[in-house]
């Protein structure tokens, strides 16, 4: 059974994207990060590669979809907090990312989104699990 997640997104521009993630807390493992691609630690079994759009490119047989024109995967991420999504998405937005959803507060789910400098769409959401509705 799988024990670890690899999320491959392209990008247009590694080192700049590589310094936006950076700028919002994550870290890069160097032993898998060249001029290729970047490989973000979101936990210990969560990686996110980035990759050139060239070098995505020899993984497929299709085109590299436009994030900035098209939604090709939503990413979700959880919070400690209502007030850690905010500030999350906040900080994305001030490095450049772009809100492209006002946040959401279902009482049991607080949940923001905005897409990055390449148009991947992310949702960071605290989930409140003693509030759930009951079916």
């Amino acid at each position: 059974m799988p024990s670890k997640v690899f999320i491959n997104l392209p990008v247009k521009n590694l080192a700049t994207s590589i310094e936006f993630f950076q700028n919002l807390g994550f870290s890069f493992n160097p032993q898998f990060t060249n001029e290729k691609g970047g490989c973000m630690v979101v936990s210990d079994n969560i990686f996110v590669m980035l990759l050139t759009d060239t070098y995505f490119k020899t993984f497929i047989e299709t085109e590299v979809c436009d994030a900035q024109q098209s939604t090709e995967v939503l990413i979700a991420l959880d919070a400690a907090s209502p007030d850690e999504v905010k500030q999350f998405v906040s900080k994305a937005e001030s490095l450049g990312g772009r809100i492209y959803k006002e946040a959401q507060d279902h009482g049991f789910m607080y949940q923001h989104s905005f897409a990055d400098l390449d148009g991947h769409k992310w949702e960071i959401a605290f989930v409140d699990i003693n509030q759930f509705p009951q079916s």
